[in-house]
């Protein structure tokens, strides 16, 4: 028989909460038992501090999700994801049946960990370290941005707060003031494999805590008069708050609280129905805690006037990372636009837009992971970030990358100093692996333009690009290519060089493009013609122009990149070619000219010919393909 449903709507009184803490304690056990797994004993842990939070301080039309006004609730611990789902079947969003057999299935919603295919989920979670920075973006567009005060509200786990990347969070939320940022670590001493670096050393996270310029709130975390005392002060609070609730993992049923060797393991049926009735049983109590205002402040709609992108003269030197610049600062004329840099904006040339749009601008310092996931969090309530640095760097922020994928933001990413191309500042600044790894997210655009013409229209198109995307800019300055009529799109490319006479290919993108079309000019007096091929979209490639251009030239291809072999230009092409040389429509004689060598300081010059990337190379593998 059901158990009848109980209904209480608006601010619950904390009887009510004890029961519905019980409740999500109960209903934790019971999916992750259904599911054969999951992490019931860390969901038992934070229940009554969630439970006071979800009825008494949650502002959220929970039928209305996309409410600007909602506060925002980020579940930083993501692997306590049956506490999150049984509190959105107590608010009446998801069925207990959905509960029962949907968690962790095969094509269902409610999956291990949280994602954004819930309309209650902000961004995707799970990998340890990074729901609280994310929720620093999102904390920043409401203080700044937005301008209306919901709150962020982040739960975290005790584990996690050995990730470097929570106190990169708490720094920057310090810096910027986000009072609106509350943290809850829920401090339940017992990890993965054994107790945590501090245990219940409430004491040792508070100093660090107020070290980082945040607040620090130790509590107990089971004792609901003291918990609901916090959230409110915490609500009125001039910096941000770093609620430490003293916890319990497993809390409630005594076999397993406290105790090692829990968790990620669902209880056996057997054990799952002992821990039931301990909890008291089963209950329906439903809950609709505090909505926000109906005359609470919403954010103007975004302002999108025409852009008037940079222009440059044909043969004029510019560097594409200046055209960067310059191009973000004129589509910034889209109030919606946001620019974030990693302390070298003089280098990425971020400042342009941080001159012009000043209010749009947020600096993050050095802290990539930081940086990206706050682009992740400005995204979650609709703005349109670009965050740069130097393109190495983004390797440090590669789980953030990763994971901004996994939550289905779009977020826009430009890496400068590219490639042994910079020269004397050395390998550790050379980014040499920067397009296999943004290749390898999943849906990404990945942009590689040759002149300042095709960067800045290609920064204008990456306004309205799905997902992650990525621009690999460079540090030195090369002829402008093109005039201010053509365009450029991801996916495409361009023919630079081409005739009926063709008998060779030569593909380069960035600095390699300019030495393709030397090496053409050489073969050109030789007798040979070699077709040129601008690539400019390193994914999706243009596999249309490649296959006619491998059709045109007998399948002599050369392809030039200033990156290691792996992943890159080569990578792309070859792949784009996969479908036609199965059909063996097209043969292919590939030259694959990359870097295969640790590089070291010199000029540019030097560094090109070292890694065998210059004209001289090309020309040769040229002349190696037509013998």
């Amino acid at each position: 028989m059901a158990t009848p449903v109980s209904e209480v709507v608006g601010v619950a009184d904390l009887e009510t909460v004890r029961e519905l803490a019980q409740q999500l304690r109960v209903d934790s056990v019971r999916s992750s038992t259904s599911a054969g797994s999951g992490h019931p004993t860390s969901s038992m842990s934070a229940a009554d501090v969630m439970a006071v939070l979800l009825t008494r301080h949650l502002r959220y039309d929970w039928d209305t999700p996309d409410d600007p006004a909602n506060d925002h609730l980020i579940f930083s611990k993501g692997h306590a994801s049956p506490l999150i789902y049984s509190m959105f079947k107590a608010v009446g969003v998801v069925t207990d049946d959905e509960l029962m057999t949907g968690y962790r299935r095969f094509g269902h919603r409610l999956q291990g960990h949280p994602t954004p295919v819930l309309p209650w989920v902000d961004v995707a979670t799970g990998s340890l370290g990074q729901g609280l920075p994310d929720a620093v973006g999102v904390a920043l567009a409401g203080k700044f941005l937005d301008k209306v005060p919901y709150r962020v509200w982040v739960v975290c786990g005790d584990s996690e707060m050995a990730e470097g990347s929570m106190w990169e969070a708490l720094d920057k939320a310090a810096y910027y003031g986000l009072s609106n940022l509350i943290a809850i670590v829920d401090v339940n001493r017992l990890g993965q494999r054994g107790p945590t670096e501090f245990g219940w050393d409430m004491d040792a996270y508070a100093r660090r805590v107020e070290a980082f310029g945040a607040r620090a709130v130790v509590i107990d975390g089971h004792d609901l008069g003291a918990i609901d005392a916090a959230l409110a002060d915490a609500e009125d609070a001039s910096r941000p708050t770093v609620i430490l609730a003293r916890t319990r993992k497993g809390e409630g049923f005594s076999e397993v609280a406290d105790a090692d060797g829990w968790h990620g393991k669902p209880l056996p049926e057997d054990m799952a129905a002992r821990a039931i009735a301990e909890l008291g049983g089963e209950r329906n109590l439903r809950v609709r805690g505090p909505v926000p205002p109906a005359d609470m402040a919403r954010p103007a709609p975004a302002q999108k006037p025409a852009i008037k992108l940079p222009t440059y003269e044909l043969g004029a030197k510019v560097a594409t990372r200046r055209a960067y610049g310059q191009a973000l600062a004129a589509v910034g004329a889209h109030t919606d636009v946001v620019a974030l840099d990693a302390e070298v904006s003089n280098s990425t040339y971020a400042e342009d837009f941080a001159k012009a749009h000043p209010e749009r601008f947020f600096e993050i310092f050095i802290a990539e992971q930081q940086l990206v996931a706050a682009a992740v969090g400005l995204s979650v309530r609709g703005y349109v970030p670009f965050a740069s640095t130097f393109a190495a760097f983004f390797s440090r922020a590669y789980d953030f990358i990763r994971m901004a994928a996994i939550s289905q933001v779009d977020i826009r990413l430009a890496g400068s100093h590219a490639g042994v191309e910079i020269g004397a500042d050395g390998p550790s600044q050379m980014a040499l692996e920067d397009l296999a790894m943004m290749r390898a997210v999943g849906g990404s655009t990945v942009l590689y333009p040759s002149d300042a013409t095709s960067a800045a229209k290609l920064i204008e198109a990456m306004v309205g690009i799905s997902g992650v995307s990525y621009m690999r800019t460079t540090r030195g300055a090369y002829p402008v290519l093109y005039g201010p009529d053509e365009t450029f799109a991801p996916g495409g490319s361009k023919v630079l060089r081409s005739s009926d006479a063709d008998t060779v290919t030569l593909i380069g993108a960035g600095v390699t493009l300019h030495h393709c079309l030397a090496a053409a000019d050489v073969l050109a007096a030789e007798g040979v013609s070699a077709r040129v091929i601008d690539l400019y979209s390193v994914k999706p490639v243009d596999t249309a122009t490649l296959a006619e251009a491998a059709r045109a030239t007998g399948g002599r291809l050369v392809v030039a990149e200033d990156h290691y072999a792996e992943g890159g230009l080569g990578g792309a092409v070859l792949e784009g070619l996969a479908g036609v040389l199965r059909d063996g429509s097209v043969s292919l004689r590939l030259a694959h000219l990359a870097v295969g060598e640790l590089p070291g300081s010199g000029t540019p010059d030097e560094l090109l010919d070292f890694a065998g990337i210059s004209t001289p190379h090309i020309v040769e593998a040229a002349r190696g393909l037509l013998r």
